[in-house]
């Protein structure tokens, strides 16, 4: 059975119980660099044998981008590679709490390195910034977010911030022991929002008890969560495991009719709902007729209809051949055919699974009896 990765040093050696910063945390790792490959050694032990503050809206079903399956297999070894977008948001951390300063006129600290809940050591915390009083002393911990304008809907409460961000401030809050914590993103390049939070000890007394059963069961007991329908997970699954060419894995008839029995099930299921949806939004079209916005008597748009979505090359091509001619570009492409042909391992490499649901053994006996 698996159990949670050891520690490549000892706690007690780090840090007295107790913090005058985080009067409920202790210092378990000091700030590092993480291109150094020792430091990322530690680090990544000290991660592995915790829950922090990015993994709450996780494990709790509440990030549509990481789920439960996805702290599991990342706590039990499986990595994603370092991309832009995270290199990025840390590059980003010093611009926002600058901004931060600027907004509130409050001042921010560097946070010494990782800290750990000084009953529940399972419980770590990486805080992006420490926020000051006016004498400089720690008050709250500070989110720093870095968004694009496509997920700007996602900021636009001006009460709570997003649900995956506000977890993470209020876990802040549980493993250093202070009374509020603050999020502040700039979303879009150049707009800055800010939120304050107060401990909320009713839903941190949750998180603890729930995320602390979680990591017994799931990190220290080894066994894995259910697989979910997230998005998340399903790029996770396409990128888990190298794949061996015409293995074969072995279920019983049980598990295997009831899977694909419920596969059929929904499949119909989301057949029905498209013609259901395409019937109504038929009538919508149908309603609109030449026109672009359609209004209620009190002069509220409810629908529009405009000429705006995606262009129609191949129609256009049919009926305008030499206008179509005319702005016809060649762009560089990658020969597919002849990368699979000369590199065949390496072309595998980097082929989509595609997973093709068979027939419950009932329906397969039939099909074969009335052959």
């Amino acid at each position: 059975m698996t159990t949670a990765p050891d520690l490549l040093f000892d706690l007690d050696d780090l840090a007295p119980v107790g913090l005058p910063y985080a009067p409920t945390a202790r210092l378990i790792l000091p700030a590092g660099d993480l291109d150094d490959p020792e430091y990322r050694a530690r680090w990544e032990a000290v991660r592995h044998g915790g829950i922090g503050g990015s993994d709450i809206a996780a494990i709790c079903g509440l990030n549509k981008r990481r789920g439960p399956r996805r702290v599991y297999e990342e706590r039990h070894g499986f990595r994603k590679p370092d991309n832009r977008f995270m290199r990025f948001g840390r590059r980003m951390e010093p611009i926002v709490a600058a901004e931060f300063e600027d907004e509130t006129g409050l001042k921010t600290a560097m946070p010494p390195g990782t800290l750990a809940h000084i009953e529940h050591d399972w419980a770590r915390s990486n805080v992006d910034r420490f926020v000051l009083d006016s004498f400089g002393r720690v008050i709250a911990p500070l989110e720093c977010k870095t968004h694009s304008e496509f997920v700007a809907r996602q900021w636009e409460d001006e009460e709570n911030p997003p649900e995956a961000a506000a977890l993470q401030a209020h876990w802040n809050t549980l493993v250093g022991g202070w009374d509020h914590s603050y999020v502040a993103a700039v979303v879009g390049g150049n707009r800055l929002l800010v939120w304050r939070q107060d401990r909320d000890q009713e839903l941190l007394d949750h998180l603890l008890q729930f995320c602390g059963a979680w990591f017994q069961r799931h990190i220290v007991d080894g066994f894995p969560p259910p697989i979910d329908g997230s998005e998340d997970t399903a790029e996770l699954l396409a990128h888990l495991w190298e794949v061996k060419p015409e293995s074969v894995e072995e279920i019983d008839i049980e598990t295997a009719d009831r899977l694909l029995t419920e596969h059929e099930r929904l499949e119909a299921k989301v057949k029905a709902a498209k013609e259901e949806l395409r019937k109504v939004e038929n009538e919508m079209r149908d309603i609109a007729g030449p026109s672009e916005i359609v209004k209620d008597p009190t002069g509220r748009i409810v629908w529009t209809h405009k000429q705006n979505s995606t262009f129609a090359p191949k129609r256009f091509s049919e009926a305008e051949p030499e206008m179509a001619a005319r702005y016809t570009v060649m762009k560089p492409g990658l020969d597919t055919k002849a990368l699979k042909a000369d590199h065949g391992d390496l072309y595998r490499k980097y082929q989509a699974r595609q997973l093709r649901p068979g027939k419950p053994a009932k329906q397969a006996t039939a099909k074969k009896k009335g052959a």
